[in-house]
């Protein structure tokens, strides 16, 4: 193929705006932001998770002091209504001494009810403040994952601004290039996942990073300018100047 070498350089600036776009893509497939997100996302699950359940153990204990209370006071009343039934006075002596020993268990019963309360509110104390902490570090999490999205939003835009711009500079640089040329480019770069052209700089091959051999680079060298020459290692189409040292 011929190509005027004007032309061949061009091809330089398309590989150009195809390694940005390259490197545009893989930004945005591997972007840090969108696993700060993932994690901030998994974290808040988690706390909301331990939320409920913290939720739930502080509502269970709360239901279990309020009924211990209405027990409490039902022995209150009870104990209240056999006090004044013997200080009335006029009982036989037999229903006295019984009142008395109801007194005894009532009093033991109570007690050991009021004992189970006051453990049952050191813990009722305990799970609020656990509830507390837990609705705190849920609100932290939410807010650590709203910073999270917007960063990552904010950075795929960047992404996709600096996309639009390089899209339209190849578009640009490749109007100006004749269309077999660009066609060859296409299918090369095509093949290599990444560029179809490379500059030939100090006898290596930008592209692959492969020095020419003694036959390569005297086929270069002999090569009519106007000749589009290619790696014999990679594909690209070789782009010759002042730097490529023939």
């Amino acid at each position: 193929m011929k190509a005027d070498p004007t032309d061949q350089q061009r091809l330089l600036d398309l590989a150009a705006e195809d390694v940005a776009l390259t490197q545009l893509a893989h930004r945005r497939h591997t972007l840090p932001e969108v696993a700060a997100v993932e994690a901030a996302e998994e974290a808040e699950r988690r706390l909301a998770v331990e939320l409920v359940r913290a939720e739930t153990e502080a509502r269970d204990l709360a239901r279990e002091v309020t009924r211990l209370e209405a027990d409490v006071e039902v022995v209150r009343q009870r104990s209240s209504r056999d006090q004044q039934r013997m200080e009335s006075g006029g009982l036989p002596a037999r229903e006295v001494t019984a009142l008395q020993h109801e007194l005894e268990s009532l009093a033991r019963r109570q007690g050991d009810l009021e004992d189970q309360e006051l453990e049952l509110m050191e813990r009722q104390e305990a799970a609020d403040a656990a509830l507390s902490a837990g609705r705190e570090g849920h609100e932290k999490a939410a807010a650590d994952r709203e910073r999270a999205v917007q960063l990552r939003d904010d950075a795929l835009t960047d992404i996709a601004d600096a996309t639009t711009r390089h899209e339209a500079a190849r578009k640009e640089v490749a109007g100006g290039i004749p269309a077999p040329l660009l066609a060859l480019y296409d299918r090369v770069r095509t093949q290599t996942g990444t560029t179809g052209a490379a500059l030939l700089k100090a006898r290596q091959c930008q592209g692959c990073r492969i020095e020419l051999n003694g036959r390569e680079l005297a086929a270069v060298r002999n090569a009519d300018p106007d000749e589009v020459v290619r790696c014999e290692n990679c594909g690209r189409v070789l782009v010759r100047t002042a730097e490529s040292g023939l």
